[in-house]
């Protein structure tokens, strides 16, 4: 099932399907290791929500919700335990 990276639960994992968005911020988001294939998980979210935090190819990464909404990925499995 295809998700908007922002709407995973911490624990979840997926792979990176697409990248959207205006021009500076898309090559932002691929400089960052957002690109198609890449497996992501969820590490945790702000008590608000955002930013939200994320480990790709070994290291963690915060993302603002606008950001998020640009990434979707494709879902792996339940949330962690």
């Amino acid at each position: 099932m295809e998700k908007k990276l922002n709407e995973l639960k911490p624990g979840e994992r997926g792979v990176i399907t697409r990248v959207e968005g205006a021009g500076s911020l898309r090559r932002r988001l691929l400089d960052m290791g957002l690109v198609k294939g890449t497996e992501i998980i969820v590490v945790r979210k702000a008590p608000l929500g955002d930013p939200v935090e994320f480990l790709l190819k070994g290291y963690n990464l915060s993302l603002r919700k606008a950001e998020c909404d640009n990434v979707y990925v494709l879902v792996k499995g339940d949330a962690l335990e």
